[in-house]
């Protein structure tokens, strides 16, 4: 970034471009209301009609390092970024030469080429995002800018405060530029915010922040220009509270009910183009007949981009999973064989992973909740700070939604995070930015943007943390495609599991059970990365399969041991990774013992044994000699009293009376 001057130099050439720009963007925005009526142009449209002096004052000042982050009414940021008109176009058409190859729409433009991290329809989402960009340039060393683009309906959004906060509190490069149009959807901001003054909010989290007419191209750059300077100056974030108004509707479908028509025509009487134009003319700084031809150029740009999308191909169905994870995916992990071991803990284990990946890769860090100082709640990062400095070991504020979106952030831009979530349940907080953010990316950006977190997080009952520290949810996760959900159960996965998901290029999310992090064994000195891709058999068996993971492996193992004595060989399967699910192993165990039972900590309705015992249905119906059967949680919510905790959650008893009741069962 480099902004030599904080006063737009106002030649011919510089004030022709400036008007063109919003010109070019008014009227293509013009021809896809026209579309849409077409309906060639389908879902939601939001135009950006009566803001584009925002988009034109600040992005041509970024430099092509910047990164840019866009809202849903995103064109006129994409186009004032320089993504091809045609592309843009296309995309909106769903066609699979738009920018995204049709998967993400008017709403999820991206352009790798452009650092265009693309709109984002869900309203703040894409302010943490932001951060993290902003925190791996920070952290690698570059002078990139990410600027961040929002409406003022996003400052109510939990978001818009984590971000400003961490922002602030790490001294991010990001330019936050809020353009506030009034009017959010349909509901005016003072209805909506008891603080009205937008800039006020930032400054309030000590980020210098300005206002400015954003219907004044001009004084839009200027100010976008000194924000830029004192970027550059102190490394610090700044805000730019841009009041502007929307000239149509929130979007194509909106009736425009909640305000008058007299307040949408004065505003339209003083519109960033009338307004310019009108003042180039009256001032000899342009002429009519140079407003004519470049009108003319424009018009001319925006029949090309409509043949270009009229002519695009639909992407072939056969493509239809394409790119939900990375097409190439690192090779299985070589194993050496195990030598002298040690006697260890799960905890430890999992340490030993966290610092062995920090040791092997500079852009290995980990940042979460009390992780430093404290220790991590579980104390499994306990003087990892004095080892790795707090630049590396980042403790956060409790924002789960703000440093999990920095983490997919720094992720995107080439740094690879370990995000440590407190407990499981605290994860429901961030659940926006995992599943809308972590999981979406590739496929809806069509390649563009891989995702390569690891976010690590506590899961299960038995501590007598009561409801709200202690669901199984790890299911519900697994449940998303995008992800790849793991649950280490023994040391060897506690160690290895962490460094092969760090090569892995999508999002992986590690369950680890709370009942296991004291649990002690002996580990291979030389324990190394492990296959995330294979479930494991930990005890062969003849009779019934039993299917399990995480902390109820070791029931399950005990259980498998009382049958035993009793003659019945059971079979015991360690999931280890729950997306994707490891089938031929499950299937192969199956079909040799025509049985199975399916352990999970999860609620019994819509749980993974749910869903493994309707794959076995459908694919190994004929094999089974018995009905399936389960082991799940209560249906209740995790009860403190130690003897209801116990009972709410799958026991070895439990599991051995429903094995035996599958082996007494008639074909």
């Amino acid at each position: 970034m480099t902004v030599t001057s904080e006063k737009p130099r106002l030649d011919h050439t510089h004030v022709r471009d400036l008007l063109k720009a919003m010109i070019r963007i008014r009227r293509f925005e013009d021809k896809c209301a026209e579309l849409y009526t077409q309906q060639k142009i389908r879902g939601f449209l939001h135009l950006y009609d009566g803001e584009e002096a925002i988009a034109v004052g600040v992005i041509p000042l970024l430099e092509d390092k910047d990164r840019l982050v866009a809202t849903y009414r995103e064109h006129g940021h994409a186009l004032a970024r320089g993504v091809p008109m045609g592309a843009v176009l296309a995309e909106m058409y769903g066609k699979a030469e738009g920018c995204a190859g049709g998967r993400g729409g008017s709403m999820h433009l991206f352009s790798r080429d452009h650092n265009f991290y693309g709109g984002n329809a869900i309203v703040g989402g894409g302010l943490p995002l932001a951060t993290g960009l902003a925190l791996a340039d920070r952290m690698q060393g570059s002078d990139a800018v990410t600027a961040c683009f929002f409406g003022e309906g996003a400052v109510a959004e939990g978001e818009f405060h984590e971000a400003m906060n961490l922002a602030a509190l790490w001294g991010l490069p990001v330019l936050f530029v809020c353009e506030n149009n009034g009017y959010a959807m349909g509901t005016a901001l003072a209805i909506s915010e008891a603080e009205t003054d937008i800039s006020v909010k930032a400054r309030s989290y000590g980020i210098e922040s300005s206002v400015v007419d954003g219907m004044d191209v001009v004084a839009v750059e200027a100010a976008g220009r000194k924000a830029l300077k004192a970027i550059a100056t102190t490394g610090k974030p700044q805000f730019l509270e841009c009041r502007t108004y929307r000239f149509r509707a929130h979007s194509m479908f909106d009736a425009q009910l909640y305000r008058p028509k007299e307040e949408v025509e004065e505003w339209r009487a003083k519109g960033p183009i009338v307004r310019f134009q009108t003042w180039l003319l009256e001032n000899g700084l342009l002429h009519e007949n140079e407003v004519t031809a470049l009108i003319a150029e424009v018009d001319a740009e925006i029949s090309e981009a409509v043949a270009f999308a009229e002519a695009g191909q639909d992407e072939p169905i056969a493509d239809l999973t394409r790119f939900v994870t990375a097409p190439d995916r690192p090779d299985p992990p070589v194993m050496e064989p195990p030598g002298k071991t040690m006697t260890t803990t799960y905890r430890e284990a999992v340490k030993a992973a966290i610092t062995d990946a920090m040791e092997r890769d500079d852009r290995v860090f980990l940042m979460g909740e009390d992780v430093g100082r404290y220790g991590g709640c579980y104390a499994v990062s306990k003087g990892l700070l004095d080892r790795f400095g707090p630049d590396r070991i980042r403790d956060t504020p409790l924002s789960e939604s703000g440093f999990t979106g920095a983490g997919i952030g720094a992720a995107i831009a080439g740094m690879r995070p370990i995000v440590e979530v407190m407990t499981v349940n605290f994860s429901l907080l961030a659940l926006d930015q995992i599943l809308n953010t972590a999981a979406t990316f590739r496929h809806m950006s069509n390649n563009q943007f891989g995702v390569p977190v690891v976010i690590r997080m506590a899961t299960g009952a038995g501590r007598q943390l009561a409801a709200q520290h202690s669901h199984s949810l790890e299911g519900w996760y697994a449940h998303i495609p995008g992800l790849r959900v793991l649950a280490p159960a023994t040391l060897e996965d506690a160690r290895g599991m962490l460094w092969t998901a760090l090569q892995d290029p999508d999002p992986v999310l590690i369950f680890e059970n709370v009942m296991l992090y004291n649990r002690e064994g002996d580990l291979a000195e030389n324990a190394g990365p492990v296959d995330i891709d294979r479930a494991a058999i930990r005890r062969e068996g003849t009779d019934v399969s039993l299917i399990t993971y995480g902390g109820s492996l070791w029931k399950t193992l005990d259980a498998a041991e009382a049958l035993a004595a009793d003659g019945i060989s059971a079979e015991v399967i360690d999931l280890r990774t729950l997306r994707p699910l490891d089938l031929p192993t499950i299937l192969t165990s199956v079909s040799k013992t025509r049985r199975a039972v399916i352990v999970d900590e999860g609620w019994k309705t819509g749980s993974l044994a749910a869903e493994i015992g309707m794959r076995l249905a459908e694919e190994a119906f004929w094999e089974l000699d018995a009905p399936l059967a389960r082991v799940c949680s209560a249906e209740v919510p995790i009860p403190y009293a130690a003897h209801l905790e116990q009972a709410a959650i799958p026991q070895t008893d439990r599991i051995d009376e429903t094995v035996r009741a599958v082996m007494e069962a008639k074909p």
